[in-house]
């Protein structure tokens, strides 16, 4: 038999997991939302993403969050007159990366509230697991 209390735990440390691999790509996109290509018309970062799946446990029977693939956006390249940057080609445009700052603010903030919903489900567990031995305590 599964211990419920043991189970909640297991399924919000899988959620944990997932949204901590989830701010680690938003960090990485946001670090490389500047970073062009080294050489004229070379392409720069492209945005990452990643999906999440639910992998069932055999031992619990409780579905857990895994990161399904982290990819790479194939959306287009924003290109800017810059004839002086190293990245410039013969026509002085260069590529910058597909980052939009206000899309990985925002998935940053999700991620953040999920992985803070997560933590909470894990510390509530554990007050009812005390709660319970303080009840099962001989007075």
């Amino acid at each position: 038999m599964v211990d419920p209390l043991s189970l909640s735990s297991k399924i919000a440390s899988s959620g944990l997991k997932a949204q901590e691999a989830r701010l680690r790509i938003v960090s990485e996109n946001l670090a490389n939302a500047e970073s062009t290509g080294a050489t004229a018309g070379a392409d720069p970062y492209r945005r990452k993403t990643i999906s999440f799946s639910w992998e069932l446990d055999q031992a619990s029977g409780a579905a857990m969050a895994q990161v399904q693939r982290i990819a790479e956006d194939q959306s287009g390249f924003d290109v800017e007159f810059d004839p002086s940057h190293p990245a410039a080609d013969d026509k002085g445009m260069v590529k910058m990366p597909n980052v939009n700052m206000l899309i990985e603010l925002a998935d940053m903030r999700e991620a953040n509230r999920s992985y803070e919903a997560n933590l909470q489900t894990i510390k509530q567990t554990r007050e009812l697991v005390s709660m319970t031995l303080d009840l099962l305590r001989p007075s």
